[in-house]
């Protein structure tokens, strides 16, 4: 399928869920990431902040837990078209931005590259990484300036089974993805 039939079907698998499912889901992410990865204290992570109107995986259940451990947090946020990533800590202040999307105020780009995970929202990823976002390009972007042993990790509550049709040849593959039932590893860079 083309990725822009398949945003469109999983959005509409997506809004198809209850917020309990979501939600329950979420927790199997999580709780998969947790035993797969096993962050430590002191490692930087990248993460997005759900949206809720799209039902995005509930990121908060890892923030919170990074947070509680001394994992270092840190989120996008989007400042003259481009993806800046920001450390936030448990008293960081939030606001909402034009495209409802909870942000730091903070416009201080953290310039660290060398993250351990990036754990990155996606609608469709495929069994070779391959993810259809929403079609901004953002991270695409940001993938070209992290550093090359940044694990490059998807969340998603489907699984992949289809083919992408029409993956550009700049498009930068997962490393991983991580679904209720299970850790895929796309071996990209050779390494588990």
């Amino acid at each position: 399928m083309l990725k822009a039939e398949l945003r469109k079907k999983y959005m509409q698998k997506r809004k198809a869920l209850s917020t309990d499912e979501a939600f329950l889901l979420s927790e199997k992410i999580f709780e998969n990431f947790i035993n797969y990865f096993k962050p430590l204290s002191d490692q930087k992570v990248h993460i997005f902040i759900p949206i809720e109107k799209f039902k995005e995986i509930d990121t908060q259940i890892f923030i919170n837990y990074f947070l509680s451990r001394n994992i270092h947090v840190f989120v996008p946020k989007i400042v003259d078209i481009k993806l800046i990533s920001v450390e936030i800590f448990k008293d960081t202040k939030f606001e909402i931005n034009n495209w409802g999307i909870s942000e730091p105020v903070s416009n201080k780009d953290s310039g660290i590259l060398d993250f351990d995970f990036v754990i990155t929202p996606l609608l469709y990823c495929d069994k070779k990484g391959n993810r259809v976002g929403y079609g901004k390009g953002f991270y695409d972007g940001f993938f070209e300036n992290i550093s090359s042993e940044t694990k490059k990790i998807g969340v998603n509550y489907f699984n992949p089974d289809e083919i992408i049709d029409d993956v550009w040849e700049n498009d930068i593959p997962l490393d991983y993805l991580v679904t209720p039932t299970d850790v895929l590893s796309f071996f990209s860079k050779g390494l588990e």
